[in-house]
C-alpha cells in the first residue's frame, strides 16, 4: 500500500525544518516563490513547483532493494541506459522495467 503524500505539505515541513531561503535554494526558486506558494498567493501555476517539490523530497520505497529513495532516484535509476558492466545493476534496472514507480510516480 502506497500513501500519497500532498506536495504543499511536504513543502511546508521542510521550510518549518529550515527556512524559506534554504528551500528555495534547494530547488533553484527564489525565496519569494516559496513565500508566495506557502500563503496561497502565487500568481501562476505550481505544477512546476509541485513537480520541483516531489522531485527533490518526496520518498519511494524501491520494491526491489526495500530502500527509501527521491523520486529523481528512481527516474534516474530506472531511465538510465541498460548496464552491461554489472549483474546487480542489470538486476535493478530489470526491475525498474516493470516497477508501478518508475520514473518516480
Amino acid at each position: 500500500m502506497t500513501q500519497t503524500v500532498d506536495w504543499l505539505t511536504i513543502l511546508r515541513a521542510k521550510v518549518a525544518a529550515s527556512s524559506n531561503q534554504a528551500v528555495a535554494d534547494e530547488l533553484a526558486v527564489s525565496r519569494t516563490t516559496i513565500s508566495l506558494v506557502l500563503a496561497d498567493k502565487y500568481p501562476a501555476k505550481t505544477d512546476k513547483i509541485a513537480a520541483k517539490v516531489m522531485d527533490m523530497y518526496a520518498r519511494v520505497t524501491c520494491p526491489h532493494t526495500g530502500t527509501e529513495i527521491t523520486h529523481a532516484e528512481c527516474r534516474t535509476t530506472s531511465t538510465a541506459s541498460t548496464p552491461t558492466s554489472s549483474p546487480q545493476a542489470m538486476r535493478q534496472w530489470r526491475a525498474c522495467q516493470s516497477c508501478p514507480f518508475k520514473g518516480g510516480k
